[in-house]
């Protein structure tokens, strides 16, 4: 009787406010959805994709492919996944959710990480959002990667860790640099906090965040969790910047 009422007023409610598209606004089916044309616009990565770093590559394959980028210089990490391209549609939901306080995106979002990720689920599996750092944090009053990662465990069961990782310093913004000063920007910049020392040991870990431009920032924690200990590291983001590869 109680899903009945409730089966009943989710139909008025949405009589009387239909849902709109997440990206435009436009009349949509179903909450938390895409209008055909955002869709269209999106980029979702559906083809053949690196499988260190989630970009997404030409032709077709039926085995597993690299980028340039990371047959030249492998990530630390052991593979990566992306929803989609950060541009059109994808950028604009990432600076939405990133910087106009829509985090009610993080929702679709983390069923589209649970659909591209799916693979890099294991029973042991930890995930752990990347951190902002603390005056950031204050600043923005969210850690969307948090809130990711966070719809992520709700769809897959993982255990989630929002506060594994810590950043020990304020970094500059990355935007304007070069591949290799991001990279210095972010060494040393991102540590296993002390009170969660001894939980990646001999665990996954599955490092979410809301975008991978170069991948200097899923590097450094990459990094600190292999040396906290942890048996493989994986990451998956919404979206990938295209590289060189």
């Amino acid at each position: 009787m109680h899903d009945l009422l409730k089966r009943i007023g989710h139909r008025l409610v949405t009589a009387v406010y239909p849902p709109g598209c997440i990206a435009c606004g436009a009349a949509v089916q179903d909450p938390f959805g895409l209008c055909a044309t955002c869709w269209a616009q999106a980029g979702f990565i559906t083809g053949v994709a690196c499988d260190s770093c989630g970009t997404p590559l030409p032709g077709h394959s039926d085995g597993v492919e690299h980028c340039d980028t990371c047959l030249r210089d492998p990530p630390v990490w052991s593979r990566g996944r992306a929803v989609l391209t950060y541009e059109e549609t994808g950028k604009r939901l990432i600076l939405a959710l990133k910087h106009g306080d829509r985090t009610e995106l993080a929702r679709p979002m983390g069923k589209w990480l649970a659909t591209a990720g799916r693979d890099l689920i294991r029973p042991d599996t930890l995930i752990a959002p990347i951190p902002l750092h603390r005056l950031r944090l204050l600043r923005r009053r969210y850690n969307q990667a948090a809130l990711l990662g966070h719809a992520l465990a709700l769809h897959t069961g993982a255990e989630h860790l929002p506060m594994l990782l810590r950043r020990t310093k304020a970094t500059p913004c990355q935007n304007g640099r070069d591949r290799a000063a991001r990279y210095a920007n972010l060494n040393g910049a991102l540590e296993v906090r002390a009170t969660h020392c001894l939980v990646p040991q001999g665990r996954s870990v599955l490092l979410v965040d809301d975008v991978m431009t170069s991948g200097a920032t899923l590097t450094a924690a990459s990094r600190a969790v292999l040396q906290a200990g942890a048996a493989r590291v994986d990451v998956l983001v919404v979206a990938r910047v295209a590289n060189d590869g």
